[in-house]
């Protein structure tokens, strides 16, 4: 388990704590900015000391933030950063463990890393920025990208279909994921610290905006005026409605959701679903996440199912060898078995 000073000490930590006197060194306007303060206020709700927290990344916008901490940080190479955070939790299962990446670094190169990071169910916090570009590189297409985009590298528009994060992350039986938006600071930093808590892997996808090269890409859903009728905001226990005027919700007829007007067409508020993020069964939970066009977009904690974590159960096993043949230094291991010389 992650060490909570702040609980044993009675330390109260503040978002300060979490923040270095670097320059942040992002495009002014650029979304990455609102995550990262994001992420300093959920770190210090979270509570677990800055010196027991690490935060890894691969290569991209994204990935800058790690210089941004004041923790301890490793910034990898492309793809890589669900190996190396892997590595971290693994050699020492109490540091809390933060990867940050993009839909660039994360999907694509470190799509194999990401998904057995998932299949493994290893106690790591992944904040998965998606702005549909690859920003640093100056504008190439992007495995979210959607059919036909057009970019520099694909100036007809793409031929291909985009991954969608939650039904990758439900397909490498992942147990944990949120969605939020960058401009909603409030969702970003609750969804992180339910993130904080799982006790496994856990993904927050951050909907973010790139000013210079994807400008508004994720508009249709961000903009105020129209946030609260094209997004729901799913708490587990609670009724999912939505709306400006909290008069609309989603029911479940036959196998497909569908978004109803409460009151209307015979529908009343006992028609419209509970959410439940704690269902064993990802089903729901995809249908829910790969809601589209006439539908609302789903925001928050859209699945935390416990599970046991890959860290814990090597500890465990590590132990259990140890209790049975004993603990010995290395020297002593090689004294122990057979040895021969070769002249």
């Amino acid at each position: 388990m992650k060490i909570d000073k702040a609980a044993l000490e009675g330390v109260k930590y503040e978002a300060k704590n979490f923040k270095n006197d670097s320059l942040v060194k992002w495009c002014p306007g650029c979304g990455d900015h609102a995550v990262l303060a994001s992420l300093h206020k959920a770190m210090a709700e979270v509570g677990v000391a800055p010196e027991d927290t690490v935060v890894v990344s691969g290569i991209g916008c994204s990935s800058r933030l790690p210089y941004y901490m004041n923790t301890y940080g490793f910034h990898s190479i492309h793809g890589r950063g669900a190996a190396i955070a892997t590595g971290v939790k693994t050699a020492n299962p109490d540091l809390g463990v933060w990867l940050i990446t993009g839909d660039g670094d994360c999907l694509a190169i470190g799509g194999n890393h990401f998904i057995h990071a998932l299949r493994r169910n290893i106690d790591l916090n992944i904040v998965l920025m998606n702005n549909k570009i690859y920003g640093l590189t100056k504008g190439q297409y992007s495995p979210t990208s959607p059919r036909g985009f057009v970019t520099k590298s694909s100036p007809f528009g793409t031929v291909e279909d985009p991954f969608i994060p939650a039904e990758l992350v439900f397909g490498a039986r992942g147990k944990f994921f949120a969605r939020s938006l960058d401009v909603d600071m409030k969702m970003t930093q609750d969804c992180m610290i339910s993130a904080a808590k799982h006790q496994g892997a856990a993904v927050v996808e951050v909907l973010v905006n790139c000013v210079i090269f994807n400008n508004g890409i994720h508009r249709e859903y961000s903009d105020r005026e129209i946030r609260e009728e094209r997004t729901i905001y799913l708490r587990h226990g609670e009724k999912m409605i939505y709306g400006k005027n909290k008069d609309k919700g989603i029911v479940l007829e036959g196998l497909e959701l569908k978004a109803v007007t409460i009151g209307q067409d015979g529908y009343t508020m006992d028609d419209i679903l509970v959410h439940d993020a704690h269902e064993p069964s990802p089903v729901l939970h995809t249908m829910l996440a790969m809601m589209q066009d006439d539908m609302p977009l789903a925001m928050g904690v859209i699945r935390d199912v416990a599970a046991p974590s890959y860290e814990t159960a090597v500890a465990q096993q590590i132990a259990e060898v140890q209790a049975k043949s004993g603990k010995e230094t290395l020297q002593q291991h090689l004294n122990r078995i057979s040895t021969w010389e070769v002249k």
